[in-house]
């Protein structure tokens, strides 16, 4: 053991110097984020996400430009997109409040284009609207302002169809025009509208 000049041990050890210096960075493990990671990784999320709902919003304007949309066919259109339901939300919201989705708009548009193009009556037209996703009170309330002259509608379609049927025996015009009468809506005024119109042929 080394002995200093007084002849007694030196039992301290050296002291010890940092390898790298005082100022030598804390070790941290390979698979911890770097600063500002977190951030970085959450901006590439927004932007995905931000590209998505631009593209589903696209995809429903190309849709709207063709055909009129219920809000529930455009909730389909942009479901198919594979977002996630409350992106979903986002977009229809953004296009309820622009005024591109309007489901009492549309039951009145269709309810006059089955009225007026079609000849249609109430059943068929409520079924219709059902069919489109547009909720129950709004087909109600569409169908409330039509008057209550499905009887006068039937005769008048009854009238126009029945003159391609003469020639033909009675009972077969008559199950020929119920039977289209049925299938328009008209449902217990067809029988008698079948019946008039012939009458009014017949005479």
């Amino acid at each position: 053991m080394a002995e200093d000049r007084g002849g007694e041990s030196n039992d301290q050890l050296a002291p010890v110097i940092p390898l790298f210096g005082s100022s030598a960075p804390a070790w941290r493990s390979t698979w911890e984020d770097e600063p500002g990671d977190d951030d970085a990784t959450a901006a590439q999320i927004d932007e995905a996400a931000r590209g998505e709902r631009e593209a589903a919003e696209h995809g429903l304007t190309r849709k709207l430009r063709t055909r009129q949309l219920s809000v529930a066919e455009a909730r389909a259109v942009v479901a198919e997109k594979d977002l996630d339901a409350s992106m979903v939300d986002v977009v229809i919201q953004t296009f309820l409040r622009r005024g591109y989705l309007d489901d009492q708009a549309l039951a009145g548009q269709l309810v006059r284009s089955a009225v007026e193009r079609k000849g249609q009556g109430r059943t068929v037209i409520a079924r219709t609207l059902a069919g489109r996703g547009i909720p129950r009170d709004v087909v109600d309330a569409a169908l409330a302002e039509l008057p209550d002259d499905d009887a006068e509608r039937a005769l008048e379609f009854a009238r126009q169809k029945v003159r391609s049927m003469r020639g033909l025996a009675h009972d077969v015009a008559l199950r020929r025009l119920v039977g289209q009468l049925a299938r328009r809506g008209y449902g217990s005024a067809a029988l008698d509208a079948a019946r008039r119109a012939l009458d009014d042929v017949e005479e």
